[in-house]
């Protein structure tokens, strides 16, 4: 999902559901008998319709209706589901919701289709977004489609201190955003360290082969590997590399070159070219710096049937049908959401050298750990780096809190 970490959006919650009956039935009509498949969504009417006909013209007695639900709504509107046992077939899950609504047993296992439908095997996927899709040693999601990090650089100005194919290791990161600032003077930047943003430290924390809460659900906040890495991007701080506070908008300090580079999502491309065509050609996305690997996060959204589903099979054959690349391609065009499928790519809608770094990037990237309760760690590890950062607070002492905390949330004695 876009732009945020723990409940994380930029989309709207999409229902497709049948007119003629609730979910789960079926009824006659001069055509035969036609049965209700409900499916909530994400995206626009416009993004999901043609889709939708699409699954029609392959499926006669199915119709689909798009009703649309704000996501502001949507995990209340879930939980209600939930609770009442009444909701859709098929949901759309935020890749970071799955941990949540599965330990609620709100998720089908999706073992028994995976094996019937070809589509929904794993290695049609992307590595990190199958890592999404488990919960408890279950598969209770397919893949549908994904988002990354990546960087973002000004050609001219990493060209100029000997960089034109953007820093590849963290000493080049370090050493690239010296120079910049070397040469640019009062007011310049390299790089912005986005310090709202939990998902920014863990992406630095994975890269330098710290595992934020382990296979046994033992927090690691407080280990070298992520002591070590929120010490290098202070840093970043401390050198004036980065700026301090959140005032500074990114796009234009990147259009007029007192920020050199800044790591960000697909979404992104669109604004910066919007926003800067001035710089039209000076610019361009490549995958991250590297320390002992270049990680990156996955986000995006996977499908799951509603355990209350009175047409779990039907439903399975839908997100089969959304697994396929026609249907993952048609929801590029609609929507620029990025497919999950790795074989989509080779398609020429996706050629662009800036959407190729990021599919690039996504064969390295994982997803948030998938513990319920990493949303409430993750503001624990955002008011901690701030504390650190702006705070002047020791980093272990406050790392060996924020450790504690992380303990506490997750029931460890």
């Amino acid at each position: 999902m876009k732009k945020k970490t723990g409940l994380v959006a930029t989309a709207v919650l999409m229902s497709f559901s049948l007119v003629a009956a609730g979910c789960g039935n079926s009824n006659n009509s001069a055509s035969g008998d036609s049965k209700t498949l409900k499916v909530w969504f994400m995206g626009t009417a416009d993004t999901v319709t043609p889709i939708a006909k699409m699954y029609e013209e392959k499926n006669p007695g199915i119709k689909v209706e798009v009703q649309a639900i704000p996501w502001d709504n949507a995990h209340d509107k879930l939980l209600t589901a939930v609770a009442s046992k009444n909701g859709p077939d098929v949901v759309q899950m935020g890749t970071t919701w799955i941990p949540e609504f599965a330990a609620a047993g709100a998720l089908k296992d999706m073992a028994p289709y995976i094996e019937k439908y070809p589509s929904m095997k794993a290695e049609n996927f992307f590595d990190g977004a199958v890592q999404t899709t488990k919960y408890d040693d279950k598969t209770v999601a397919i893949p549908f489609y994904v988002e990354t990090r990546a960087m973002f650089y000004r050609t001219d100005l990493l060209s100029s201190v000997g960089y034109p194919e953007g820093p590849k290791t963290w000493d080049e990161l370090k050493d690239a955003s010296k120079k910049l600032v070397a040469k640019g003077g009062a007011g310049h930047y390299a790089l912005p360290i986005e310090a709202k943003d939990s998902i920014y430290t863990a992406i630095f924390a994975w890269q330098n082969g710290s595992e934020l809460i382990d296979s046994n659900r033992k927090p690691q906040f407080n280990q070298p590997p992520y002591v070590e890495t929120i010490n290098f991007l202070k840093s970043f701080y401390d050198e004036g590399l980065s700026p301090k506070g959140t005032d500074l908008d990114t796009v234009a300090a990147f259009k007029d070159g007192t920020m050199g580079m800044f790591i960000s999502g697909p979404w992104m491309i669109q604004t910066v070219k919007e926003k800067a065509p001035e710089i039209d050609g000076k610019w361009a996305v490549t995958t991250l710096p590297a320390k002992k690997t270049n990680t990156s996060s996955i986000g995006g959204a996977d499908l799951s049937i509603f355990n209350y589903s009175k047409n779990p099979d039907e439903a399975a054959k839908f997100i089969a049908f959304m697994a396929e690349q026609d249907a993952q391609l048609k929801f590029y065009e609609t929507s620029n959401s990025m497919p999950a499928l790795k074989a989509a790519w080779t398609n020429d809608a996706l050629k662009d050298p800036m959407i190729q770094a990021f599919g690039e990037q996504l064969k390295n990237a994982r997803p948030a750990p998938m513990v319920k309760e990493y949303e409430e760690i993750a503001k624990a590890a955002m008011a901690s780096f701030e504390q650190i950062t702006v705070g002047g607070a020791d980093t272990q002492t406050e790392l060996d809190k924020l450790n504690a905390k992380a303990n506490e949330l997750l029931g460890n004695k």
